[in-house]
């Protein structure tokens, strides 16, 4: 439980102690998955109204179906001081 550690060239003599450590944070997540909505985060801000930004996220969720995801947009929920999005589609998928 003795040891002798070099810090800068002296030499210190510590001594090993057992210790409880607090315990952690706890927390709950509630998460639920449909198949029709999915989340958008870390949208960067951009100098054009929210209306364009939502069109631009429809227009882009819309699109990737052609690559075999995305489909027909039921809504488009856009804030833009957290930049997230939740992107609601017709049917699941």
């Amino acid at each position: 439980s003795k040891h002798t550690v070099d810090l800068d060239n002296r030499k210190a003599n510590v001594t090993v102690r057992p210790f409880e450590l607090e315990v952690g944070f706890q927390f709950e997540l509630h998460v639920t998955v449909s198949g029709k909505k999915i989340n958008v985060s870390e949208i960067p801000e951009l100098p054009i109204p929210e209306e364009w930004m939502r069109d631009k996220l429809e227009l882009n969720f819309y699109k990737t179906e052609q690559a075999g995801g995305g489909g027909e947009i039921e809504d488009v929920t856009y804030d833009k001081e957290s930049g997230t999005a939740v992107i609601t589609f017709l049917r699941p998928g």
